[in-house]
């Protein structure tokens, strides 16, 4: 059938680049980098709470916060930008490299082809989730019993935040083929994500939570409703004011609404434009 020889056809160009592999490499020492040490972080801090205290800076760990899935969630709260840049250079590689004209002689349909890239970056992304959390609970977790901390691996909620995650991972990849499609500048393409993802998101988070009229308007940004979806994120208590959050199922709609409405008007605009 067209249609899936046009997804093999999507899995083909990621696989036979060096890209994909980069990317997981990066992702897998970030994580590592960081949710290893938050694990460790909190661990000395449990264990030493009067330096933690002296320390300053709100160092000391809140009564009955429930460590282990921020831990984990790093996976997430950090590596989203991964999938995002991977389904971003998945399309704006097509007009860099000036592939896109055999891609179209070989399917002359372009939203059939816009779609393989579309569902092809959900599983890619899914893929990266699930490497994000094989290395954020691997290292986390052994960070959390070195100090005797509980790394809840034996609750099911533990699991279905993983699952969550790993969903919300593959949103993001989706979320950068929309990208890709509305900006088919691969430079601007990868400024945009690192800037909005790095900075400009962050800023608007720790703004909003400055009141209660902002933070219901800051739940709706991408990152605030990935971290919704998964259920956790050390941004949830490293705000500055009122954290407020949406429920799991409606985090994961508004990454589902953005992903599918970047890409349909991309598929309007760049898309049909001629190419070389």
């Amino acid at each position: 059938m067209p249609f899936l020889r046009a997804i093999a056809s999507e899995f083909q160009k990621v696989f036979t680049t060096r890209m994909w592999w980069l990317l997981a490499l990066l992702l897998a020492g970030y994580v590592a980098l960081m949710s290893g040490g938050f694990g460790a972080f909190l661990g000395w801090a449990s264990e030493n709470p009067d330096a933690a205290a002296s320390a300053g800076g709100g160092t000391t760990i809140p009564s009955g916060l429930d460590i282990a899935p921020l831990v984990y969630s790093f996976a997430t709260s950090i590596g989203y930008v991964f999938p995002v840049l991977l389904g971003a250079l998945a399309v704006t590689g097509e007009f860099r490299h000036k592939t896109l004209t055999p891609t179209f002689l070989a399917e002359p349909h372009r939203t059939t082809v816009l779609t393989a890239k579309f569902l092809s970056q959900l599983a890619m992304g899914a893929g990266l989730g699930v490497i994000a959390f094989a290395v954020s609970v691997g290292t986390g977790a052994a960070a959390l019993a070195g100090f005797g901390l509980d790394t809840g691996l034996d609750d099911a909620d533990t699991w279905a935040l993983i699952g969550r995650g790993v969903l919300a991972m593959a949103l993001w990849g989706a979320i950068g083929v929309g990208l890709g499609a509305l900006v088919p500048n691969q430079v601007a393409a990868i400024v945009i994500v690192i800037a909005f993802t790095q900075f400009v998101e962050p800023i608007l988070r720790f703004t909003a939570s400055l009141n209660d009229v902002t933070a219901n308007i800051g739940k709706f940004l991408p990152g605030a409703a990935s971290d919704a979806l998964v259920g956790a994120s050390f941004y949830n208590i490293a705000s500055l004011g009122t954290a407020a959050t949406l429920e799991w199922w409606q985090g994961g709609l508004v990454l589902l609404g953005i992903a599918v409405v970047a890409t349909f008007i991309g598929a309007a605009t760049t898309w049909r434009g001629d190419v070389s």
